[in-house]
C-alpha cells in the first residue's frame, strides 16, 4: 500500500488586481458601452455622483502640448479633482501655414439654435422637437391612397390585406391563394377578384410595390422612362435578360436585341436608376451613428488632437457622503467600504481610460501626419509596437485603446486601428503601408477606361513600374476590401 505524501511547490504567478482589472475592462469598451458602464456605477454606488449642471456649458480653454515638448503624462493627482487634459497639439506644418483654419462657427452655431429651441419649448411655445415629421411606414402610406380610392368594402378589404402582406422591401412573398383564406370574405375572394387588387396596389405610389420578383417590381417602374425607344428595349431586357444586365454584359445584350452597344448602355443606365427596393423609403430603421472618441482639427497650421467632450462622462467622488462614512468608523460596515473603494477606483480609472487614450491618440497623429494632408497615399507603416514603446504601454494595451474607438478628422471618422498597417517593402527597399497601396488601387480604377476596365493582373504589373511589388492575389483582395467590383462587371461600351 502507498503512504501518502506532500509536496510543496514554489510557483510565480502573476494576477490582476480588483482594480487593474476594472481598469482593462473600461479601456477596451467602446464609448457606447462605456457611458452605460459609468449610467450603471452612478445607479449603484452611493458615493459617485454625476455633474449635470455643467452639462451644456461650453469648454474650457484647454491646455496645449506641442508635438516637439511630447503628450503630458496622465496627472497623478487624488481622483477627487478634475482631472481631463483633453487636448495636445502636434505641428505638421513647417512653415505654420494659416491657412489651415478650421471654422466651427457654424457648428457651434447650429448647436447655440438647438438649445434655444429647447428652451422656447419649455416656456410652452413650439419647439424643434414638436416640429419634426413622424416617418410613415410603407403599409400607412399604402393604406392612406386606397382609403381615397372609389372602392367597393370587399375591394378595400383585399386591397389592404394585400397591403399587410407585404414585406420591408415592399413585394408581396405570399401567394395570392393563401390571401384567399386570411381574407375571411363571405362568399370567399376568387382568383380573379385578388389579380384585380393585386393591380390596383401596384398602381400605388411608391412604383414597383407588390412586387412578386425583381423583374416585375423593375416593370412596374418602366412608366418612368420618357422614351418609347428606351421602354421597348428596357421591357426586353428585363423580362429576357435580367442576367445579362445583372452580369453588365453589354456587348452579349446588344448582339441578342440587335442595337449598338451605346444604345443598350444607355438603357441599362436607366433602368439602373429604377428601384429594386420601394419599401425602403418608408419606415426604415433608425441609423446608427458612431461617436468618435477624438477630435481632429488644423487650427493655424497645428494638429489638435481633442477628446470630443461629449463622451467624457462628469462623475466625480460625493464628498458629503464619503467625509460622514470616514466620521462614523465605527459603525461603518463592509459593504459600505467596499462600495467607498469602488467609488475611488472608478474615478481614478475613468481618468486613465481617457488619458491613455489622448496619448496613443497623440502618437498616431504624430505618426501619421502626412495622412492628414494627403489623404491615405501617405500612410506610413506602422506596428503596435512603435506606438507602445513612445507612450510606455504594452501592446495588448494599445490594442485595447484602438478597438472600437473612434478618431473625427478632416478626412473622415476612422477606427484608431485604421492607422495601423504592415510595412510592404518596395523594389528600391524601401517601406510602403497596405493603406497607401489600397489608395494607389483605387486611384487607377477611378481614371480607367469605362470601356477597357483594368484587371487585378494588369494593376498588379502596373504597380510593379511604380515600384511597388503586389502579388495579383493580393490586388485582388485589397479591391474587395474597397468594395470594387471585379473587371467584367466594371467594364461598359464605348
Amino acid at each position: 500500500m502507498r503512504s501518502i505524501a506532500l509536496r510543496v511547490e514554489h510557483r510565480q504567478q502573476q494576477s490582476l488586481s480588483p482594480r487593474l482589472q476594472q481598469a482593462v475592462r473600461l479601456l477596451q469598451l467602446s464609448s457606447l458601452d462605456f457611458a452605460q458602464e459609468v449610467h450603471d456605477a452612478l445607479g449603484k454606488n452611493p458615493f459617485l455622483e454625476g455633474d449635470e449642471s455643467d452639462a451644456d456649458a461650453p469648454a474650457a480653454d484647454l491646455p496645449e502640448t506641442d508635438v516637439d515638448a511630447g503628450l503630458a503624462a496622465p496627472s497623478a493627482s487624488s481622483a477627487d479633482e478634475p482631472f481631463l487634459d483633453t487636448s495636445a497639439v502636434i505641428d505638421t506644418s513647417p512653415e505654420g501655414d494659416p491657412d489651415g483654419d478650421v471654422d466651427y462657427s457654424e457648428r457651434d452655431s447650429w448647436q447655440a439654435d438647438g438649445l434655444l429651441s429647447q428652451r422656447r419649448g419649455e416656456e410652452g411655445d413650439l419647439s424643434a422637437m414638436d416640429m419634426m415629421a413622424v416617418q410613415t411606414s410603407l403599409n400607412e402610406h399604402l393604406h392612406g391612397q386606397i382609403n381615397v380610392l372609389p372602392l367597393s368594402m370587399r375591394d378595400v378589404v383585399l386591397a389592404k390585406s394585400i397591403v399587410e402582406s407585404l414585406d420591408d422591401d415592399g413585394y408581396l412573398r405570399t401567394d395570392l391563394d393563401e390571401l384567399i383564406e386570411l381574407t375571411e370574405l363571405d362568399p370567399p375572394a376568387s382568383p380573379d377578384e385578388l389579380q384585380v387588387a393585386l393591380r390596383m396596389v401596384q398602381s400605388l405610389d411608391p412604383l414597383g410595390v407588390a412586387a412578386r420578383s425583381v423583374g416585375e417590381c423593375l416593370l412596374l417602374q418602366l412608366s418612368s422612362i420618357e422614351d418609347g425607344g428606351e421602354r421597348e428595349i428596357a421591357c426586353n431586357i428585363i423580362t429576357d435578360h435580367l442576367d445579362c444586365l445583372a452580369a453588365k454584359d453589354v456587348t452579349g445584350l446588344a448582339r441578342k436585341l440587335k442595337r449598338t452597344p451605346a444604345e443598350i448602355e444607355a438603357v441599362c443606365d436607366r433602368i439602373r436608376r429604377l428601384d429594386p427596393r420601394p419599401g425602403w423609403h418608408f419606415g426604415a430603421s433608425q441609423v446608427q451613428y458612431v461617436t468618435p472618441d477624438v477630435i481632429i482639427r488644423k487650427l493655424r497650421g497645428l494638429w489638435r488632437v481633442q477628446l470630443n467632450p461629449s463622451i467624457v462622462p462628469k462623475v466625480r467622488l460625493n464628498h458629503v457622503y464619503a467625509e460622514m462614512f470616514q466620521r462614523h468608523r465605527q459603525a461603518q460596515n463592509g459593504e459600505m467600504a467596499a462600495h467607498l473603494q469602488e467609488a475611488r477606483w472608478t474615478v481614478r480609472n475613468i481618468e486613465q481610460r481617457f488619458a491613455t487614450i489622448l496619448s496613443v491618440s497623440e502618437a498616431i497623429v504624430k505618426r501619421q501626419k502626412h495622412f492628414f494632408e494627403y489623404g491615405a497615399l501617405a500612410m506610413k507603416p506602422l506596428g503596435l509596437r512603435e506606438i507602445a514603446d513612445e507612450v510606455g504601454l504594452h501592446e495588448s494595451t494599445v490594442s485595447r485603446v484602438t478597438n472600437n474607438k473612434y478618431m473625427a478628422t478632416p478626412l473622415g471618422v476612422f477606427e484608431l486601428k485604421y492607422f495601423f498597417s504592415r510595412a510592404m517593402t518596395t523594389a528600391s527597399g524601401g517601406a510602403c503601408s497596405a493603406t497607401a497601396i489600397r489608395g494607389v488601387i483605387k486611384d487607377m480604377i477611378e481614371a480607367e477606361r469605362s470601356n477597357a476596365p483594368l484587371s487585378d493582373a494588369e494593376i498588379a504589373r502596373q504597380l510593379a513600374q511604380q515600384g511597388l511589388v503586389v502579388a495579383r492575389r493580393t490586388v485582388t483582395k485589397y479591391r474587395q476590401l474597397l468594395k470594387i467590383e471585379a473587371v467584367e462587371r466594371r467594364r461598359r461600351a464605348a
